[in-house]
């Protein structure tokens, strides 16, 4: 059989990085021309293979490709789109094949989190099934850093870099006015369920009394009595108080405390603002000055500030993704494996796609501190090297420099649409 056309997307929220493992795909998909032709990209992720929306990537020059290792964002689009099950939404994965055998489409390529690769090896499965040969490999991506299997998950480290750095800075502006001015800070960050994020903020305190103060964990029940109670003691003793709160962070009865009452594609709970909250109980009990801010998007695009070694990782990820599909290998992931903490060293390894969908890996016990309001050394340990060495994009006018796809639209040969 000769060379069969790829199909890559990208999925969920998309990070400083995400494109890192875009450029690896299709630069490393051009060296293996007798195995890969084309290289379709879905536009707005698995909704564009849906909707037979289609890019056509080999349009893109040499130059525009390499430049999307310095770009944030999703080049092609993303989506929050869950298949459903294979055994209820039948429609959707034949809709799938339909569309890759009109394209000759043999390898998918699906770069995202664990819904996104549990929409892989659906389709690795579907395909099977189906009797239409196709090698489907996942490729990790989540700022939350909960994949299994994997060391970290590449977008992870920038937001980690991003977040320390933030709060490091905005505490070097607390502590020039706390005499007169606001004594508490907050930080809102990104991490629904798993507290990585927030745990890396912690690497911004290098030695007792620096900022942050607090750390508020999902994986932690919030105790408003001990948690005021700590701030009371941050501001006796320091005269000021800086808080990280995770977004997710969970009463005593297990529920999001900024929870809104809606959901988002994923079937997930939309939550309403968890800083804002913290920061009105101490004002309301403890009388003190607070200002609060949620870096939102910007932690996640923040591509000025990325980190070398996550912007490596997503790059060996996207490579080795190619490298697994034209060895034959379906159904898998390449993970990143850790060799040493001091010096750094890793490697890429291959995860079952069936061990990686829908699992969820939160801060183990021994990486929160006894009061559940800090970080272990342990966690220090396994943070530190991921937010090390700077990527700076190139720079235009003051401003970075990024590239713009063209994203050409490859014609559809299907006379059928399918309602999503």
């Amino acid at each position: 059989m000769g060379a069969r056309n790829a199909f890559y997307a990208q999925s969920g929220g998309v990070s400083a990085v995400i494109n890192a493992s875009a450029c690896a795909v299709l630069q490393t998909a051009r060296q293996y021309t007798a195995q890969i032709g084309k290289v379709y990209a879905g536009r707005d992720g698995i909704i564009g293979a849906l909707s037979e929306d289609l890019i056509d990537t080999s349009l893109e020059s040499e130059a525009t490709i390499a430049a999307l290792k310095h770009t944030p964002g999703g080049a092609f689009g993303s989506c929050r789109y869950k298949l459903g099950s294979l055994h209820e939404h039948r429609a959707q994965y034949e809709r799938l094949i339909e569309v890759f055998s009109a394209h000759d489409i043999g390898f998918f390529f699906y770069n995202g989190g664990g819904d996104s690769q549990d929409t892989a090896y659906k389709v690795s499965q579907i395909g099977a099934q189906l009797g239409y040969p196709i090698v489907c490999v996942g490729i990790p991506k989540t700022i939350d850093n909960d994949l299994p299997i994997t060391d970290c998950s590449p977008g992870f480290g920038s937001v980690a870099k991003y977040v320390a750095t933030s709060i490091r800075e905005a505490a070097f502006d607390v502590t020039a006015m706390s005499r007169t001015s606001t004594k508490v800070f907050v930080l809102e960050v990104m991490g629904r369920h798993a507290g990585w994020a927030t745990a890396a903020c912690a690497l911004a305190a290098e030695r007792e009394g620096e900022a942050p103060h607090i750390l508020l964990l999902p994986e932690v029940l919030f105790d408003e009595a001990r948690f005021l109670s700590k701030v009371q003691r941050a501001l006796e003793q320091y005269g000021q108080c800086v808080i990280a709160v995770a977004e997710g962070v969970k009463g005593p009865d297990g529920e999001f405390l900024s929870a809104s009452g809606s959901k988002d594609a994923f079937g997930h709970a939309q939550l309403g603002g968890a800083a804002p909250l913290i920061t009105n109980l101490i004002g309301a009990k403890l009388g003190s000055k607070c200002h609060w801010a949620v870096p939102d998007y910007l932690q996640r695009s923040a591509r000025h500030i990325a980190s070398e070694t996550d912007l490596q990782h997503a790059y060996a990820v996207g490579r080795a993704a190619v490298e697994f599909a034209i060895a034959g290998r379906s159904g898998v992931m390449p993970a990143i494996r850790r060799l040493s903490d001091e010096p750094y060293c890793w490697d890429i390894i291959e995860a079952p796609l069936s061990d990686v969908a829908n699992q969820e890996k939160l801060l183990p016990p021994d990486f929160i501190s006894a009061d559940g309001f800090g970080i272990t050394a342990a966690a220090r340990r396994y943070l530190a090297p991921l937010i090390v060495g700077e990527a700076y994009p190139p720079f235009r006018n003051g401003l970075p420099d990024y590239v713009k796809l063209r994203n050409v639209a490859v014609p559809k040969r299907l006379n059928t649409e399918f309602a999503l």
